[in-house]
């Protein structure tokens, strides 16, 4: 089995953020498979899908960015999901809009919902998908996060949600090999 958790926070208010990429994304994957994230278990929602012969937990934790790993071990202990089976989606300030990158073992890089999966997790041993969102020219960096994109970025942020929706299969049916050579050249 394994579990994708898209990070954002709750609420309409941040519906579409920059912060909220990652539950874009699980909602596309989500809608692709034919799954509904209407359950609700551990502060989260949550829905199973398959992917190829892969059983596949899709989780959106409803506990704020900042307190995601509590949701994220709760989901892993019950179902008993080895660090090497979580692929975490999220937004990332130091890639360029549109821009993904799969990683392992990499620090939380300020973003304070993967800080707490580490934690929680009790190291760095599993996958992210790291959505571009870029950085602010100028200005503080968590107002830029819990802000809107303007319209032509958004048309380039629904793209990486496909493409972080198609990754992630490919994460699970070719590997983590595959998906760092193919959407690395990007």
């Amino acid at each position: 089995m394994r579990l994708i958790v898209g990070l954002g926070n709750p609420g309409s208010e941040y519906d579409r953020t920059r912060h909220n990429i990652g539950f874009a994304a699980v909602d596309a994957i989500a809608q692709k498979l034919g799954a509904s994230l209407r359950k609700e278990k551990f502060e989260s929602l949550y829905g199973t899908a398959q992917i190829a012969d892969e059983q596949v937990l899709l989780v959106k934790p409803q506990t704020y960015m900042n307190l995601s790993g509590q949701a994220v071990r709760q989901f892993m202990d019950y179902w008993k999901i080895d660090s090497e089976d979580l692929l975490v989606l999220h937004d990332e300030l130091d890639l360029e809009l549109g821009v993904m990158r799969l990683a392992i073992g990499s620090g939380a890089a300020g973003n304070r919902g993967v800080k707490s999966i580490i934690d929680h997790v009790g190291g760095k041993n599993f996958y992210r998908l790291r959505l571009g969102i870029g950085r602010p020219e100028r200005g503080n960096p968590v107002d830029f996060v819990l802000n809107r994109f303007s319209k032509e970025q958004q048309v380039v942020a629904d793209e990486l949600t496909m493409q972080a929706m198609e990754a992630t299969q490919q994460w699970i049916t070719k590997g983590p090999d595959w998906v760092q050579r193919v959407y690395h050249r990007k």
